[in-house]
């Protein structure tokens, strides 16, 4: 059975697909070069894999996974292109397979954790850390405010800062917390970007 997210991208209904990097991601890479082994859960066709992995100039590893099989065959399609580097695998970042645990630096996260049902928030929190190395750090844009159509539930979920706090400050330690200075059209002050590292 397919999933939802793969008939979508079968259907090209995929409004989360920009095109391009996260202008937010963008910036952060031009001051803090992100080094080692980088995980991208719901990479999509994996614009922000390939932002990370031109921007590491050789001394990154990423690797962007998706549930949907048509989303790793467009991000490899296009990788294979324009040659700018990342991998792609198929594989459900809330049921990481034994190989991925420990074994990353970075996580970066954008379009993943609002797609998921809010009751499954725990869950990404427990994948992160066990994706992480020791000390690892995790990237990220929230929604705090998704532009969603009255009387409507997501995808995009929302969340709250409180809500952030309650599920990562447990085992991860908040670096950073700032409004990004660029994003998407309609998404300005919608968007919280946070820098957390693996407290073990």
């Amino acid at each position: 059975m397919l999933s939802d997210w793969e008939l979508r991208y079968q259907a090209k209904d995929t409004p989360w697909d920009k095109g391009e990097a996260n202008p937010a991601l963008i910036d952060f890479l031009k001051g803090h070069p992100v080094h080692g082994r980088v995980l991208v859960p719901g990479c999509g066709f994996g614009h922000d894999v390939r932002a990370i992995a031109s921007a590491g100039a050789g001394h990154s590893d990423v690797l962007g996974v998706d549930i949907a099989p048509s989303a790793v065959q467009g991000a490899r399609g296009i990788s294979a292109c324009d040659a700018s580097g990342g991998r792609y695998e198929l594989v459900d970042f809330l049921a990481l397979p034994p190989s991925y645990r420990g074994g990353f630096d970075w996580i970066w996260e954008h379009t993943c954790f609002c797609a998921i049902d809010p009751k499954s928030r725990p869950d990404y929190v427990k994948s992160a850390m066990e994706a992480l190395k020791p000390r690892g750090q995790l990237l990220a844009v929230f929604y705090l405010n998704p532009d969603i159509a009255p009387g409507k539930d997501g995808p995009p979920f929302g969340v709250s800062t409180e809500e952030l706090d309650a599920l990562f400050d447990p085992q991860f330690e908040l670096l950073r917390d700032w409004i990004p200075a660029r994003t998407y059209p309609k998404r300005k002050g919608r968007e919280r970007m946070r820098l957390y590292v693996k407290r073990s």
